[in-house]
């Protein structure tokens, strides 16, 4: 198996040549001190693009870890398998090639409960991905949202450009859903594009 530092590298490379959004380095840091803290055993990815969060999950959660990870393009969920089979994890991880609207209703809710999730695919789908999962979810269980700031856009007053309206409403409204949900508690840590950790307290 690869050396997986020499991999991390390899993706960030591939990303930056081929404009693939993967969690930048500004948000990296906070992002695998959440997963360093859980430790998941039963990890639910929603936006897997190349599979450079899979593997940084895997690499930093419990030994018998389990990830469910799924992307809706076809093309990145081949690159991203290629990468996986050269990892320690490949074993680990089950990759759902779709519409995670459908598929968290669906395949993905087999391998529930799940102690930890993360959220980074289409920002303005947050709220649905949410209420979808809460059902799949364990009793400690961690939701780690990113991009919730989106570029700063979603905690200013400044009026966003025209084109990233609905985002920066949709997030709000998913920062506000997650802050009043009862049995949650939710912290934003402004490292990267924003990261929304949600407790879950039962």
């Amino acid at each position: 198996m690869e050396d997986m530092e020499l991999l991390f590298q390899e993706m960030e490379q591939y990303a930056a040549e081929n404009h693939v959004p993967i969690i930048n380095e500004r948000g990296r840091k906070a992002f695998l001190q959440v997963v360093q803290e859980k430790k998941p055993h039963r990890v639910l990815e929603i936006g897997m693009a190349i599979g450079y969060s899979t593997l940084q999950i895997a690499a930093n959660s419990a030994d018998d870890v389990k990830i469910t990870t799924m992307e809706l393009s076809e093309e990145r969920v081949k690159t991203a398998r290629s990468y996986i089979a050269r990892s320690n994890y490949a074993d680990r991880i089950r990759i759902l090639s779709g519409d995670a609207g459908e598929l968290l209703t669906s395949e993905a809710a087999k391998d529930a409960p799940f102690d930890f999730v993360f959220i980074d695919a289409a920002k303005g789908q947050y709220v649905d991905y949410f209420r979808k999962v809460e059902p799949l979810l364990s009793d400690s269980a961690v939701i780690l949202a990113d991009n919730v700031l989106f570029r700063g856009y979603v905690l200013s007053e400044e009026k966003p450009p025209r084109r990233f309206k609905t985002i920066v409403k949709r997030l709000r409204e998913y920062l506000e859903l997650v802050t009043k949900t009862p049995g949650y508690s939710t912290e934003i840590l402004e490292n990267g594009d924003g990261l929304a950790v949600t407790r879950r307290e039962k």
